[in-house]
């Protein structure tokens, strides 16, 4: 129980990788708002079922409203909050292709969710976490960037300012205690992804691995559990990257 009494917040925890990070800080001991734009509800009743306590908070991570709205539902709730996991995203819906025929609209509604959103959510928390000992703020990046991958201009470039973001932050809020650092997983077999990407995809992309296997859900749940616990204290700044070897820094 390496979080016991503290409360997180995971948005995009209605389903896919969310939900496993959600279902896993639960069942450490923290108290969790499970919060998606999708019905959340579900997750929430499984960690409840399951032991645990949660919220279900249907929210929209782009309008600040809708997110002040998450932010007030958690502290009724549960009175604090310690942890901001910020793992909403655009990608599974996204279709590969050359940079020159993205949309700009879709460029724009990447942008918005994807590097916007957490923008918002931390905005909006920052005043409680600044009450709580021991703050983490947790960014969900992507190895990408650092790949420079092709056919996928804005969800790597949201990704890359997502990792610019975890940095400025750090310094910003070291002041405060507050840790800032981010996750950045490997191709990870959710159910979005195994539904639109194809299997040569994901054979090439483990071809590459030093780990020559897929990469599930919970082969990320160590480094969440990790980051959002006491003992990542004097860590921030930093992207963890967990993806079976493919980048090597």
């Amino acid at each position: 129980m390496r979080l016991k009494g503290r409360v997180a917040i995971v948005t995009g925890a209605a389903q896919g990788i969310g939900a496993v990070y959600a279902r896993a800080l639960a069942s450490e001991g923290a108290r969790v708002c499970v919060a998606d734009i999708a019905d959340p509800s579900a997750v929430a009743a499984d960690i409840t079922n399951a032991g645990g306590e949660a919220i279900g908070v249907n929210v929209d991570i782009t309008d600040p409203a809708s997110v002040k709205g998450m932010i007030d539902q958690t502290i009724e709730a549960f009175g604090a909050l310690n942890v901001l996991v910020n793992n909403a995203a655009l990608f599974g819906a996204l279709r590969p292709g050359p940079f020159d025929q993205i949309a700009s609209a879709e460029w724009d509604r990447v942008m918005s969710v994807s590097t916007r959103g957490p923008f918002e959510c931390i905005k909006a928390a920052i005043p409680h976490l600044r009450r709580a000992a021991g703050s983490k703020i947790i960014n969900v990046a992507s190895t990408t960037p650092y790949m420079g991958q092709p056919m996928m201009l804005h969800y790597v470039t949201s990704k890359g300012a997502i990792i610019a973001l975890t940095h400025a932050l750090a310094r910003e809020l070291g002041s405060d205690g507050i840790c800032v650092n981010a996750l950045a997983p490997g191709l990870t077999m959710s159910e979005a992804v195994r539904q639109s990407f194809t299997q040569d995809r994901v054979d090439a992309n483990v071809a590459v691995r030093a780990l020559m296997r897929e990469q599930l859900p919970d082969d990320l749940v160590g480094g969440l559990v990790f980051l959002a616990s006491r003992e990542s204290d004097f860590m921030t700044g930093q992207t963890l990257v967990i993806d079976g070897g493919v980048i090597l820094k």
